[in-house]
């Protein structure tokens, strides 16, 4: 089969972005073959540079949604810079930003701006809450909009409410700012016209909430914390083996929990017992339920454990902590890891999970440097060396 482009290859992104939300999205149209140019400051840049050092002494969270950009510092407070920005936007397919509210507005780098100026640009305002309403101008972090969407009430213990491991109200409005940038490139591709994207975080993680939502607007109680539990089906849960590891089952019908019964707690008569042959009286007596897997379970190594569920066909998985997750048999069959460089050079990351037969593997660029690539984009849009000198020396690009 003869190797296709990637989608996004001429494609060019202009991106004021910092933190997670707006870089994922930017990351995934990086992958994909477009050319995104990160504006980041001059006084240290994207302020998620300095999360942590926990990769080779690069923040784990920059290395993770940045690769394949290009860097240009510039201070955008003063007028050469922002006019640096605004030659850029000029060349572009889609601009980006997600920059505290009012902040794009005050620099004319908001969507209906730019879109104004520019027909045929796609341009996205990615922010906490939205441009309009009471909470437009509200501060918003992923654990505060993870409050404010519900997820935290969801998850956790029945004692304790927790937030999400991993930061969901950003990476829901970078998976929409995503979809909504290809959207609008077929349609321009249509009508020759580009236009704003709007993507909130709050209404992003609000609809990923769909589940338990439904579930209490039209009726139902809401779904009660459970850890790891289902709140309404039983078995389903994770279970200690004899080795300490634990196991994580899930019994989704009546047939699968008589074979359970049978083949891995030892006792069918369990399957027809009205005390737990529907998956309404196991949730009845899910405490009873549970201890009856549990004990099960506990006389067995994981290996085992799951070799018995396998073969009795309940669906089930091993608790990995991350490093096991790295080794896992699955991704290395698959082939799934690869090398990218950055400042401290190679490191590992996962090939994004969209995979295009036919066409040439996704392009996972460097993590850059700050600043690494201001000369020559400043150069691209008509400075010459002692302009770009004169930059430097004021502190308006670095």
């Amino acid at each position: 089969m003869d190797h296709l482009p990637l989608p996004l290859e001429g494609i060019t992104v202009v991106a004021v972005e910092q933190a997670v939300s707006a870089p994922f999205a930017t990351r995934q149209l990086a992958d994909l073959g477009a050319r995104v140019i990160k504006v980041e400051r001059v006084d240290g840049g994207d302020f998620a540079r300095g999360y942590d050092t926990a990769a080779r002494g690069l923040a784990s969270h920059f290395v993770w949604c940045n690769r394949g950009k290009e860097s240009v510092a510039l201070d955008l407070k003063d007028p050469r810079g922002l006019e640096v920005v605004r030659r850029l936007v000029a060349d572009a397919d889609v601009f980006v930003q997600n920059l505290a509210h009012g902040a794009a507005a005050r620099l004319g780098l908001d969507a209906a701006t730019l879109c104004a100026a520019h027909p045929r640009l796609i341009a996205v305002d990615i922010s906490g809450y939205g441009g309009s309403g009471p909470y437009s101008g509200k501060r918003a972090y992923d654990m505060l909009v993870q409050c404010e969407a519900g997820l935290v009430s969801v998850t956790g213990t029945p004692e304790q409410p927790v937030k999400a491991g991993i930061p969901a109200a950003d990476i829901a409005a970078a998976m929409y700012a995503f979809s909504g940038v290809l959207a609008a490139l077929v349609r321009r591709g249509t009508t020759g016209r580009g236009g704003p994207v709007e993507v909130s975080m709050l209404e992003a993680l609000a609809e990923w909430m769909g589940h338990p939502l439904h579930h209490a607007l039209h009726g139902g109680e809401p779904p009660a914390r459970t850890g790891l539990a289902h709140a309404v089906i039983a078995p389903y849960d994770a279970y200690p083996t004899a080795d300490g590891g634990r196991v994580l089952l899930s019994v989704q019908n009546d047939r699968e929990w008589r074979r359970l019964a049978e083949q891995v707690i030892g006792r069918p008569e369990l399957g027809t017992d009205p005390a737990y042959a529907t998956n309404a009286a196991r949730v009845a007596h899910r405490e009873r339920t549970d201890a009856l897997v549990a004990r099960a379970l506990a006389a067995l190594g994981t290996e085992e454990a799951l070799a018995r569920l396998e073969k009795a066909g309940i669906a089930c998985a091993r608790l990995r902590d991350l490093h096991e997750l790295a080794e896992h048999p699955q991704l290395a069959a698959r082939e799934r890891w690869r090398q990218v460089g950055s400042p401290v050079g190679p490191l590992t990351a996962l090939l994004p999970p969209i995979t295009l037969p036919g066409g040439d593997e996704a392009r996972m660029g460097d993590v850059p440097a700050l600043g690494q690539h201001t000369g020559a984009l400043l150069r691209a849009v008509g400075m010459t060396d002692d302009e770009i000198a004169a930059l430097r020396r004021d502190g308006v690009a670095a």
